[in-house]
């Protein structure tokens, strides 16, 4: 029935004392009746609520994991603070403008003592206050954290209160919706709401409490707009239409229409006006949408600050439930990542003896790396970095050493034989004709080892270059435990190549000045070569001491190609046969000797990198970090940075708060596990 002829409801208030009630008949009916928010506590959400009251407590936010939680957005002026008031029994600000600069976060706890319990906490700061206060306190917080200005700022404000009749519940109101500034608000205010009201409303665990005006269109509301770009469906939003007596016109439609997508529904509610208590503002609530023409015909189940609390109650036990799961894999998931990160950080040496062992495990670690992707060829340890597929690249560097040391230098066609000549003139001593000097082929040779000479050490000095980054790269990965002596393991790594390269430039050296001192070889290809090469001499003389109509001017001769012979016809026919037969021998042996190069500085590598690995690696380690000379390396293990420190704390209250909380939610959720989706 409608009108005032025969509705009766029941007033829940927000203390637990009695209230008298007036019905239809005017009989007075005393009900006492529990706080609107704690009628709706029953056997079965009671124990979601306490769950999730005991992560808020345990600060389980901090690790980056949302919980269910009511946030109260709306346009300017909408009438959200005066909403959070009459469900929780307290007195927020209230003025023209915006009364909320900051999120203020009100921590409800129900208490059993008589006596309230309330304080603010924010920027580190703890400030009791009470009931009589609590306008005033939220003020001058306010100031210190916003400014005293009109200003707002996104760092919270949290309200605890615990008192008889209140429940454990969270919700979150923050400032009012406003796009044009005034009153020396900044000009870009309507920026920094509109991201402080998105940063709350986007995670899918927020329950939005959407507050509009009756006296405005709801279409046309900014609070609208932005709750439905995160929840376009509006499965987790309820709207709070207030002043309903102020525009009761039209208001039935508005909330049976629904054109705005509020997927929880709408409950219509009358504030607390002027100097009224709360319980006098419920019983005007209770009459007005009783006795009004136009607000009676509103269904009582969306009417009232009583089924407002309740249908928060519900659906937060819904969302809750829904979350639970989900807030277990998070929890699980960050904590096998913070025990992950735990596990890598340094280890802590109780000794120098425990110290050193660790030392050595470093060490040999490294050392068996080494010889896997050094010597063996296995470089399974690295299948992506093909800088550390160490024996492939050193083929390739020792291959392009070959390639470019056997590369033949472009011939002086204009010149040709003319070194050799110059050579032998100088060489020539009373003897035989058409004998080579061996000092003539010896001074020859030496000039074709000068040429060379710096390819051969710079080959050696860039393949320990490569083998310092490939040395410094498995020290790195093995001694990233202990960070306090990884510089100094590096720095001794860095010593021993520097010494073994310093070894082998010498001994190319000395492989390179060898070549100089005789000319031997037992392969038989010199010969065969020679041969070859020498077969073409007579044709050869013979061209060039033409001094007929068709003499040429140039020579084919096999391997060098055509030849410039003009300038070689002032020189006796004896002279020309020692300068080709030289020239040919040369040729001939210098393949010889450049092969005889590679490979021995080969063999040599391939020894240094054996006895690096085998040998000197570990020895020379060990030695330079024991060495007290060196900066105690041994002794710095005992040591721990204070950021590492730190972290480790950091990481321990981590581990511990999320096992916590695991144990917190464990118990609850396979009991509610269906009801979520109820």
């Amino acid at each position: 029935m409608v009108g005032g002829t025969g509705k009766k409801k029941v007033v829940p208030i927000t203390s637990p004392l009695p209230i008298v009630e007036v019905n239809p008949n005017n009989h007075k009916d005393v009900v006492t009746i529990e706080a609107p928010i704690i009628t709706s506590y029953n056997d079965r959400i009671r124990p979601l609520l306490d769950t999730v009251d005991r992560l808020r407590n345990l600060n389980v936010m901090r690790e980056g994991i949302q919980l269910p939680t009511i946030v109260v957005v709306g346009d300017q002026s909408s009438g959200k603070s005066s909403v959070l008031e009459s469900l929780a029994g307290i007195s927020l600000p209230r003025g023209q403008g915006i009364c909320t600069r900051v999120p203020l976060v009100m921590r409800l706890q129900r208490s059993s003592s008589p006596e309230p319990e309330i304080w603010l906490e924010y920027s580190d700061k703890v400030v009791p206050t009470d009931e009589e206060h609590i306008a005033e306190a939220i003020c001058a917080a306010t100031d210190v954290i916003a400014g005293s200005g009109k200003g707002v700022s996104d760092a919270p404000l949290t309200l605890h209160v615990k008192k008889v009749g209140v429940p454990d519940l969270t919700m979150v109101d923050l400032p009012g919706i406003t796009r044009v500034p005034v009153n020396g608000q900044p000009e870009n205010i309507y920026e920094q709401i509109s991201g402080m009201i998105m940063k709350y409303i986007e995670p899918n665990e927020s329950i939005i409490l959407n507050v509009l005006s009756a006296t405005v269109d709801f279409t046309t509301c900014e609070s609208i707009r932005m709750s439905r770009q995160v929840d376009k469906t509006g499965e987790r939003t309820l709207a709070v239409v207030t002043k309903a007596d102020m525009a009761p016109e039209g208001l039935l439609q508005k909330v049976t229409a629904d054109d705005v997508s509020i997927g929880l529904g709408y409950v219509c509610v009358r504030n607390r006006i002027g100097e009224e208590t709360y319980e006098e503002a419920r019983t005007q609530e209770e009459l007005l949408f009783r006795t009004h023409p136009m607000l009676s015909l509103i269904d009582d189940d969306i009417v009232g600050i009583p089924v407002l609390a309740h249908k928060l109650m519900l659906i937060q036990a819904m969302m809750i439930a829904r979350c639970l799961p989900e807030i277990v894999r998070k929890i699980n998931q960050k904590m096998e990542t913070a025990v992950l990160e735990l596990s890598k950080l340094p280890m802590v040496m109780a000794s120098s003896g425990e110290a050193l062992m660790a030392l050595m495990d470093i060490i040999g670690s490294a050392k068996e790396s080494l010889l896997r992707i050094l010597i063996q060829g296995d470089f399974s340890e690295y299948p992506g970095d093909q800088k550390m597929h160490c024996t492939a690249r050193l083929a390739d560097m020792l291959s392009q050493f070959s390639d470019n040391l056997q590369a033949k230098p472009k011939e002086n066609v204009t010149e040709f034989l003319m070194d050799e000549i110059k050579i032998l003139e100088e060489c020539k001593c009373v003897g035989l004709p058409n004998f080579i000097p061996r000092s003539a082929f010896l001074a020859i040779l030496s000039q074709h080892v000068d040429d060379i000479q710096v390819k051969p050490v710079e080959f050696i000095k860039k393949i320990w270059d490569y083998i310092e980054v490939v040395l410094s790269s498995v020290i790195t990965k093995y001694s990233d435990n202990l960070p306090q002596i990884q510089s100094s393991i590096k720095r001794a790594g860095r010593n021993l190549i520097s010494k073994i390269k310093e070894q082998s430039v010498e001994r190319v050296i000395q492989i390179v000045e060898m070549e100089k001192l005789t000319d031997y070889t037992c392969n038989p290809e010199y010969m065969t070569t020679w041969t070859q090469k020498t077969s073409e001499q007579q044709s050869f003389i013979a061209a060039v001491l033409n001094n007929g109509i068709n003499k040429s001017e140039q020579f084919s001769l096999t391997g060098f190609g055509n030849v410039k012979i003009s300038h070689l016809r002032r020189y006796h026919d004896h002279l020309l046969q020692q300068a080709f037969d030289m020239k040919m021998r040369i040729t001939s042996y210098w393949t010889i000797v450049l092969r005889r190069i590679v490979d021995n500085i080969a063999l040599y590598l391939q020894l240094s990198v054996k006895y690096l690995v085998n040998s000197q690696f570990q020895k020379e380690i060990v030695a330079e970090m024991v060495d007290p000379r060196a900066g105690g390396g041994i002794e710095r293990m005992l040591e721990e940075s204070p950021s590492v420190a730190s972290k480790r704390e950091k990481l321990k209250n981590s581990i511990k708060l999320l096992k916590e909380s695991k144990d917190a939610v464990t118990a609850i959720v396979d009991q509610n596990s269906g009801y979520g989706d109820r």
